[in-house]
């Protein structure tokens, strides 16, 4: 079970290829495969091409993004938050559906994600202002007057597990739900390493000096187009003073006394229980 990228392009998809119809951030499914369970091997999580039909979403340009378990994948964005599913389909929130995708699902749903972020905000030519289209022969589009070209940007972010002995470093962002905490992350600034921008976020937010710092994994985090890369670090000086902007409550934890955490799924999830498995 894989997906396989392919540059996007315009093409007709076949009645049983699988479809991920975006709109903001939801995401088109079948109810029937939600409803079987988490990591569904079920290809058929998402619509085929035929249950679209008559459906006005449909009347979208779809673009072949790829393949997902040997099929050609597609993509169609809408921009009709108003637009009801199709029958025997519903709208759900994509971050509802970590739990639910396979791997290969996920990967399929981050790019399309990205994709549709990309086309949604290059149709003008950055330069001159002129319609893009579709390169065919890159995976940008291009502007035919100019012949400017866009592709699409990843938007690096870094986070870490900071341990103090046996504590876990966890925050509550302003951001977050009521009573969740999670690891501290950001965004990469222009010049620096993956390191220094892990260091000066911890800086910025709590005000603790870290050392030992070593990279563990990365996810795509299609919302609308980063990647974050995952570090594990200890704390060797400081105490812990909260930003009070993105970071509100931060502190240390011991594992037999967490709040709420992310969801399965996540990269922060994966990365706090690697330490509680320690």
């Amino acid at each position: 079970m894989a997906f396989i990228y392919h540059h996007a392009r315009q093409a007709t998809p076949g009645p049983d290829e699988p479809c991920l119809v975006i709109e903001g951030k939801r995401l088109l499914v079948r109810a029937a495969a939600v409803a079987s369970g988490p990591r569904s091997e079920d290809a058929r999580l998402l619509p085929g091409y035929a249950a679209l039909a008559g459906w006005p979403g449909a009347a979208v340009a779809p673009l072949q993004i790829g393949e997902l378990d040997g099929r050609n994948c597609w993509m169609l964005g809408v921009e009709n938050a108003e637009l009801r599913a199709p029958a025997g389909c519903e709208w759900i929130e994509t971050r509802a559906l970590l739990g639910v995708f396979t791997p290969a699902q996920w990967h399929a749903v981050s790019c399309a994600r990205h994709l549709y972020w990309w086309q949604s905000r290059h149709r003008f030519c950055g330069v001159c202002g002129t319609p893009t289209e579709l390169a065919t022969d890159e995976p940008a589009r291009r502007c035919p007057r100019c012949g400017a070209l866009f592709f699409p940007v990843v938007s690096p972010a870094v986070i870490v597990a900071i341990t103090r002995g046996e504590e876990l470093l966890l925050a509550h962002n302003r951001n977050f739900p009521a009573g969740m905490f999670s690891l501290l992350a950001g965004f990469v600034d222009p010049g620096e390493t993956l390191e220094q921008a892990v260091v000066r976020e911890v800086r910025e937010e709590v005000g603790i000096e870290i050392g030992g710092l070593s990279y563990v994994e990365s996810q795509p985090w299609a919302f609308p187009n980063s990647l974050m890369i995952g570090f594990r670090a200890r704390r060797v000086g400081g105490e812990i003073v909260a930003d009070g902007k993105e970071i509100e409550e931060a502190g240390w934890f011991r594992r037999s006394a967490l709040p709420q955490i992310p969801q399965p799924g996540t990269v922060a999830r994966r990365l706090i229980e690697a330490w509680l498995k320690e």
